[in-house]
């Protein structure tokens, strides 16, 4: 130890009480900091280490057990980290300043004001890096106990849903047979077309809750879809809700495209995203446009279900997919959810894009020929 580091740790031993003041004036503690106390003893024990460090280097093990403490302690008061990072600066400040007044010549002061601003500089990154480290673990711990919980919820629901949905359904077809009975008997009778759209809206919104009631989507028999024969059967069948909503069709697609699927899984696919778009279409004034085009690309479909309703903001884009996400005042929120699944299901992938121009839904499954059965 030179002559100039013991005449320094003999300085700051006899103002170290003047100098433990003047940083407690300083600092600032929140009236909510549990650990009040602590952060005044963590400078006592900060201004030890810089008389230490004076004397001989210290090792990394002393600078980490008081900074991963601190951390700790900083992380359990629940304050904002820059309390914690003021305070060391002002300590910091504080000490050197003591120390540029002490007498001693400058040249033989600069290399332990060097090793000061190193040790306060190591402190605080170690406490700040610690601080974030536990916050993170913090977060991801919250972000499974709310995954878990939800998922708890949607199997609640789900059981709840199915029972809900097999008592309605009964009945309902019932009503369903019934209907085309009457279509059969009396195909003059008015109205019944009508109905007879209504009520398979409806049962295709029960099959919506069934499968989100189960907790996998079952195996269905896959057979050989022209998609094209399978889109027109589906705006066909939407021909009244496209005329009541006055909203135009236009459709392109390759006629020699096939996929290999469940053709009720992809009508429903289909189905609820051109009513999504209709219903979209209703906050328009003037053309409301509905675009469907279909081509193969890279082994492919690419269907494209487009629409000039209004923009969709981007962050709701990354939450529409989710179950029970809507944005609807009498939406379910599980529309899209179930169709994402679905298409997964034929190893396929959808996404949303939206502009100021038109919203588009873009579906890719594998074409036939390169489906494995």
């Amino acid at each position: 130890m030179t002559s100039a580091s013991a005449m320094l740790i003999e300085f700051l031993e006899n103002h170290s009480d003047e100098f433990l003041h003047n940083w407690r004036k300083s600092i600032v503690i929140s009236d909510n900091d549990l650990y009040k106390e602590e952060v005044l003893n963590n400078g006592v024990k900060m201004f030890q280490l810089v008389k230490r460090a004076i004397e001989t280097p210290l090792s990394e093990e002393e600078i980490t057990y008081l900074a991963y403490k601190t951390a700790l302690e900083r992380v359990n008061a629940n304050v904002n980290i820059s309390e914690f990072v003021y305070n060391v600066n002002v300590g910091k400040s504080i000490i050197i300043k003591w120390v540029s007044n002490s007498g001693i010549e400058l040249r033989d002061l600069q290399p332990i004001i060097e090793e000061i601003n190193a040790l306060f500089d190591r402190f605080s990154y170690l406490a700040v890096r610690k601080y974030t480290e536990i916050r993170e673990q913090q977060l991801q711990e919250k972000e499974l106990y709310i995954d878990q919980t939800h998922k708890e919820r949607l199997t609640i629901l789900g059981q709840m849903s199915s029972s809900f949905v097999h008592e309605f359904r009964n009945p309902l077809t019932s009503i369903i047979g019934f209907t085309k009975l009457l279509q059969n008997g009396y195909p003059e009778l008015p109205y019944l077309d009508i109905m007879q759209h209504e009520l398979e809206q409806l049962n295709y919104r029960i099959s919506q809750f069934l499968h989100v009631s189960r907790k996998d989507l079952i195996e269905s028999t896959r057979e050989e879809i022209i998609l094209t024969d399978h889109l027109e059967d589906t705006i066909e069948f939407l021909y009244p809700s496209l005329l009541d909503g006055d909203v135009s069709i236009d459709f392109q697609c390759d006629a020699a495209i096939k996929v290999l699927g469940n053709r009720d899984e992809l009508r429903q696919v289909f189905l609820n995203l051109i009513m999504n778009s209709i219903d979209a279409l209703q906050e328009v004034a003037g053309h409301r446009q509905i675009t469907i085009s279909c081509e193969e690309e890279a082994g492919k479909t690419k269907l494209e279900i487009s629409n000039n309703g209004p923009r969709i903001k981007e962050e709701t884009i990354e939450a529409i997919f989710e179950p029970f996400y809507t944005t609807k005042d009498l939406g379910t929120g599980i529309g899209l959810y179930i169709c994402k699944k679905l298409i997964e299901k034929h190893e396929g992938e959808i996404r949303c894009q939206s502009n100021d121009e038109w919203t588009t839904f873009t579906i890719g499954i594998p074409v036939e020929s390169n489906m494995v059965i």
